[in-house]
């Protein structure tokens, strides 16, 4: 994803991050202990990328310093080779570091207060298998939490080898310090046996019923690819990738004409709903904490994607700042998506065109949980954005057959908690330009009476979100609630505003409670959407560090201020996904959980856009 020239909005390249890496390194800014918790492109000015002018490529480098805790953010130009900025980091921590895992367990394996926790529970010869996490502490303003902080449940294995979600050690919880390299204190309730069922899943034989499915395309696929520019059937986009959010779009355009000018997913939350001492505190933030991009796969063709495939590589900066390349982090393919339209006539003369999809996705494994993240471009003009959700749910032990009011048995002895799994997407919307306004249009039944004489009336109302404050609603399923982002300058062949609308699949909102911790974190996920004018700085709905803050930050403290919205450049930021109460079928590994949005255009076209697609091609369709 790298060219001698890069567009402003290209991903970082292996040889800008060196460059950039060189800079800090000559400004004494890198010493033995200096480490890279976060690096990321700065996003170039938009009025700048839209004018076509020539913008300086910057990068934000996050800097921790082990020894002390201490942290700054300096960004650095690539053009001149410039120190831009060195700021201390506020409030909050930068995300954790691939070595901080390693650390976590090693300090809690070394501590004798957990030694003798396993020695009582009779686990004392498992301790040289045994698995300790590195969680997020989430933030309780604990007098002894103060810096960085993590925490560590145990599970046990067999073997190197062996799943260890399958055997949590119940109730036993390692609280660490990690500029210290200490634990701070070690927590040790009850005798609840380690659950001992299997959790091994990938070596299962084989059934021998399916037969194969070919996927080809003989005359090649028909997208082009001009480093990160992808143009498609009508659609142009450009495709990104960083460290925090993974996979970015970028100037998407439908038929020549402006859509969106951003989308990511740059947040997620995922709370837990169990009051133990080892789950109540759990609340991920899987961006700010632990980075969707650096966690990012390698995908495999036939695996993760099936096809004809076009792969984007990414280039991110490993812990100590060095460029690191993620091989095939981005799969992009088209795929056949049924019907499009169809009508029989009267005469029984059937015309159908079939629809396709140009699927763009990446792949992130945090922990035990993976998400894959895709978006589809339609040929109708739509978009659409889909997160799976995969891998292990997480764990805990009880009495096998015993009711737990917060978790579900899954296995005999193993237990899992319910949880939420909350994404924020973030599109700068540009409908027709960057002049829109918000409208949430609701269906609405109509009393009987004389404007609904035979009581079958009803009609829809479009109410301008004209403030932030007023921008801040909940889906509602009953009213086929959706949000309509009009152009103010633009009008179709009927008079009507160009727009496209944003359906949500509606889902729950966070379900903790306001008092909580966590809701003082996430409140971006107590709301299915929110709108704000488009500000370059904010880029993230619980604020630039969630890692330890105590809330308040992003969206909430942005919409204070009230802004007006109203035909402006304008960004929707929308919550969704899974409220999961785990079940027999999630174990060992779970199957795809899905959720997303739709974003479609309304009054954008004049007519059908896809009227000129051929009937099917080559004969595949019998007459």
């Amino acid at each position: 994803m790298s060219n001698a020239h890069p567009h402003p909005l290209d991903p970082l390249t292996a040889d800008e991050l060196a460059a950039g890496r060189a800079v800090l390194e000559t400004q004494g800014l890198i010493t033995e202990t200096t480490r890279f918790p976060q690096v990321l492109p700065v996003e170039p000015d938009k009025a700048a990328v839209l004018a076509g002018a020539r913008t300086d490529r910057r990068i934000q480098f996050t800097l921790l310093d082990t020894a002390t805790g201490e942290s700054a953010d300096a960004v650095v130009s690539i053009a001149t080779g410039e120190l831009v900025s060195h700021e201390k980091c506020g409030e909050g921590q930068p995300p954790y570091l691939f070595e901080e895992y390693d650390l976590a367990e090693a300090i809690t394996k070394a501590s004798p207060e957990w030694q003798a926790a396993m020695r009582r529970r009779g686990l004392g010869d498992r301790i040289e298998h045994a698995f300790c996490a590195p969680l997020a502490p989430g933030y309780f303003g604990r007098e002894d939490e103060t810096g960085r902080v993590i925490r560590s449940l145990t599970f046990l294995r067999e073997d190197s080898t062996d799943s260890p979600w399958a055997h949590p050690v119940e109730g036993l919880v390692a609280h660490l310090d990690l500029t210290e390299q200490r634990v701070l204190r070690v927590e040790d309730e009850g005798d609840t046996p380690v659950p001992e069922d299997s959790g091994r899943y990938g070596h299962h034989p084989a059934r021998t019923t399916l037969k194969p499915i070919e996927i080809t395309q003989p005359e090649g696929p028909s997208f082009q690819v001009d480093g990160s520019l992808v143009t498609w059937e009508g659609w142009q986009l450009r495709v990104g990738f960083n460290a925090r959010e993974g996979l970015t779009l970028h100037q998407l355009t439908f038929q020549d004409r402006s859509v969106l000018y951003r989308a990511s997913v740059p947040e997620m939350v995922v709370p837990y709903g169990d009051t133990s001492i080892g789950r109540f505190w759990i609340s991920y933030f899987d961006a700010g904490e632990y980075l969707l991009g650096k966690n990012g796969n390698s995908l495999r063709l036939g695996c993760d994607c099936l096809g004809v495939i076009h792969y984007f590589d990414a280039f991110l900066a490993d812990d100590h700042g060095r460029p690191v390349r993620v091989p095939n982090a981005i799969c992009m393919h088209e795929e056949d998506y049924g019907i499009l339209w169809k009508h029989t006539d009267l005469d029984g003369k059937a015309e159908v065109r079939r629809s396709r999809r140009l699927v763009i996705s990446s792949i992130s494994t945090i922990g035990n949980y993976d998400y894959g993240f895709f978006w589809y471009l339609y040929l109708d003009g739509t978009i659409e954005c889909e997160a799976k959700a995969t891998g292990i749910v997480f764990s805990g032990a009880g009495e096998p057959g015993s009711t737990q009011p917060h978790a579900s048995e899954i296995a005999p002895g193993l237990f899992a908690p319910v949880h939420q799994h909350l994404f924020c997407a973030r599109l700068d919307f540009a409908v027709d330009g960057q002049r829109n306004s918000v409208y949430e249009v609701d269906a609405v039944g109509i009393p009987v009476g004389d404007e609904n004489p035979y009581g079958n009336a009803f009609t829809w109302k479009a109410t301008e979100l004209r403030t932030e404050q007023e921008a801040k609603r909940h889906a509602n399923p009953a009213t086929a609630r959706v949000w309509e982002v009009r152009s103010t300058e633009h009008t179709n062949r009927l008079g009507a505003p160009t727009a496209y609308q944003l359906v949500p699949r509606p889902s729950a909102t966070l379900m903790a409670q306001p008092e909580s911790s966590v809701y003082q974190r996430a409140t971006f996920a107590t709301n299915h959407l929110w709108v704000t004018p488009y500000a370059p700085g904010e880029r993230f709905p619980a604020g630039d560090r969630p890692n330890a803050h105590p809330g308040g930050a992003g969206l909430p403290a942005w919409t204070a201020a009230d802004r007006s919205i109203s035909d402006t450049d304008v960004v929707l930021w929308h919550v969704f996904g899974p409220t999961h109460i785990p079940r027999p079928e999630d174990w060992p590994v779970m199957p795809v959980d899905y959720s997303g949005f739709m974003v479609r255009p309304y009054g954008f076209c004049d007519r059908n856009p896809a009227l000129d697609l051929p009937s099917a091609a080559h004969g595949h369709c019998e007459h």
